[in-house]
């Protein structure tokens, strides 16, 4: 019996994986809704087209299952999870003393975070700032805004907000905090309509400084006074978290026409008979423009790869070959018909590359 050895903090844990593969055949992925469908489709087309069976997967968000696959090695882990934001250092870290030494991280692609609504209704034309004064848990005085004070968010309707939206309630349907989108929707929506705000912004800038000159107290004291203001979200009813089903969301949209809600660019590309994006800072959330970068809130897609499994739970190396091949994720491949904006192909070719040969990632 082979047995692998992962040293955690002072103790030593004997996974038996050889042993465990005739219990486990299949591969097991974790996390990202978004990363989900595209993820769906290849796993089925490898499961058809190979001698393996078709990888489970299962939609955690991305944040759950960073937790899952850091727990540890062995069959009773996953092999595979998918992200729609990159992992974080904290979870490298809690990865490293679990005895999950050896991560491949492979980028797929790129999606954009859309803010829609019904067709029933007039499309949303919302500036970041927009975004940031609806959703924020507090906002700057409105009748003092460059006082550095802050209230409870008091807007309950968008032409409140500006004058220009309708006079719809705030209602937001989107991701809770273990989702990747929640993060990318925090960093690049509601962040990017924070700092619009100078005062704010120079809380950043004061950290950064803080942090050069050796003070590192102040400078974390400061970054987590500037992530509080911009990322943090109002709890009074205006945001609804409506689980990892971003299907639900839309369902629920259908229902509500006065309703906004928050998924990744796929589930619009795939209902846009349904439902419309808003427009962001002027720009639409379309294919071209959300990969040509000019779409403000994009961001790029993951999985990342337990390097200790493979060779012990069949098919993991052939179905990362599925997934990284020009055929699934090229400029004319399949999972751009659901909705992925493809890397350009040098960047492509790399993290092909790496994929292959199972090269582990430095944080």
């Amino acid at each position: 019996m082979k047995k692998l050895r992962a040293v955690i903090g002072t103790s030593v844990l004997v996974a038996s994986i050889g042993a465990g593969a005739a219990s486990r055949d299949t591969i097991s992925i974790v996390g990202s809704s978004t990363v989900y469908p595209f993820a769906t489709v290849v796993a089925e087309r490898f499961g058809k087209t190979t001698k393996f069976n078709t990888p489970k997967i299962e939609s955690t968000g991305s944040g759950g299952g960073m937790k899952l696959f850091c727990e540890g090695v062995g069959i009773s882990h996953p092999d595979i999870t998918n992200a729609s934001r990159r992992i974080k250092k904290s979870e490298y870290e809690k990865c490293q003393k679990n005895g999950v030494k050896d991560i491949v991280e492979v980028k797929i692609g790129y999606d954009g975070i859309v803010v829609a609504n019904s067709r029933k209704a007039p499309q949303f034309n919302l500036s970041r700032r927009d975004v940031f004064l609806a959703l924020a848990k507090q906002i700057p005085d409105p009748k003092a805004p460059d006082s550095g004070e802050l209230i409870p968010n008091p807007y309950q309707t968008w032409k409140e907000v500006n004058p220009s939206l309708p006079a719809y309630r705030i209602e937001v349907l989107g991701p809770p905090p273990t989702s990747g989108t929640r993060d990318a929707f925090a960093e690049l929506a509601m962040e990017g309509g924070c700092k619009t705000f100078g005062w704010i912004k120079k809380i950043k800038s004061d950290s950064k400084k803080a942090k050069k000159a050796g003070n590192k107290a102040l400078a974390k004291e400061l970054k987590n006074h500037y992530k509080a203001i911009c990322h943090g979200v109002r709890e009074d009813g205006s945001y609804i978290e409506a689980g990892e089903n971003d299907n639900l969301i839309v369902q629920k949209l259908e229902a509500n026409a006065k309703a906004l809600g928050i998924f990744g660019y796929s589930f619009l590309e795939q209902n846009e008979d349904r439902i419309q994006g808003s427009l962001i800072d002027g720009v639409a959330p379309e294919f071209e423009l959300i990969a040509s970068g000019k779409y403000p809130v994009s961001r790029p897609l993951f999985f990342y790869i337990k390097k200790a499994h493979v060779g012990k739970i069949p098919g993991i190396p052939e179905y990362v070959t599925e997934f990284t091949s020009e055929k699934a994720w090229g400029d004319e491949g399949y999972l751009v018909d659901k909705g992925l904006i493809p890397m350009p192909r040098e960047e492509r070719e790399k993290y092909a590359r790496d994929a292959k040969e199972l090269i582990p990632m430095n944080f």
